[in-house]
């Protein structure tokens, strides 16, 4: 718990069973639910998740968004965090994120790798990033360093309003730019490390990152139906961070 408010972690994870225990070792306290959403995993995963005390929940239809879609409508926490399971996200940093919400009363923030990391990455990892942040900005109007990162903090609340139908890694994007262009909500890019990862990348970076552009273009010529809230608007839901 944090300031009287619940904190959940929720996980994406696809044969992750080497990063988890990396991710529980210096986990902080004041995180109250782990959920990890294993999706179809075929190594020890799932096993390896309760073994530490956290709630595993199956998904058996793969994709990215598609578990996050499945862990983020379980998350009963007043804030979520997310990150992926491969060790790569620093939970040290969740207490300085939360920090800057609460005292900036921010409502999203989403956490900018780029230039950031232990190693660097390839040269196609990194142009394809900034082509995807480039065309955010000219079809969204959303200036931000690092559209594809997987670590986010918001208030829960906010899932009653955003229109995520992404399920796959354009949901990293989808879920940003619903954010960042919701009317009366704070949001904010703040910097932070990224180590290397455990186990094997599930990025195919040629297919994964023209689908991700594609999917800005069919999403702002509204191509994509709406869908229903991950969570229903609640009258009673605390108040905000």
């Amino acid at each position: 718990m944090y300031r009287a408010k619940t904190i959940s972690l929720v996980m994406p994870c696809l044969n992750e069973e080497k990063g988890l225990p990396q991710i529980a070792r210096d986990l902080p306290a004041i995180v109250d639910q782990v959920i990890v959403v294993d999706n179809n995993s075929t190594d020890n995963t799932a096993a390896v998740a309760r073994s530490l005390g956290w709630t595993v929940i199956p998904e058996t239809r793969r994709g990215y968004g598609r578990a996050y879609k499945t862990g983020l409508a379980a998350a009963t926490g007043d804030v979520i965090v997310t990150m992926d399971g491969d060790g790569t996200y620093p939970r040290n940093f969740i207490p300085v994120l939360l920090d800057v919400m609460d005292d900036e009363n921010i409502d999203f923030i989403s956490c900018d790798r780029t230039g950031h990391k232990d190693r660097p990455s390839s040269f196609l990892r990194v142009f394809g990033n900034d082509v995807l942040n480039v065309f955010l900005f000219l079809l969204y109007g959303i200036r931000i360093h690092d559209s594809q990162s997987g670590m986010w903090v918001f208030k829960r609340e906010l899932l009653t309003r955003m229109n995520l139908t992404s399920d796959t890694m354009a949901f990293s994007e989808e879920i940003k730019l619903e954010a960042f262009t919701l009317p009366n909500v704070r949001c904010k890019e703040l910097v932070i490390y990224y180590k290397e990862r455990h186990g094997e990348s599930k990025l195919n970076i040629w297919r994964d990152g023209f689908a991700n552009l594609a999917f800005l273009f069919r999403k702002r010529l509204g191509l994509l139906q709406r869908v229903e809230p991950l969570i229903a608007r609640d009258l009673n839901l605390k108040s905000k961070v």
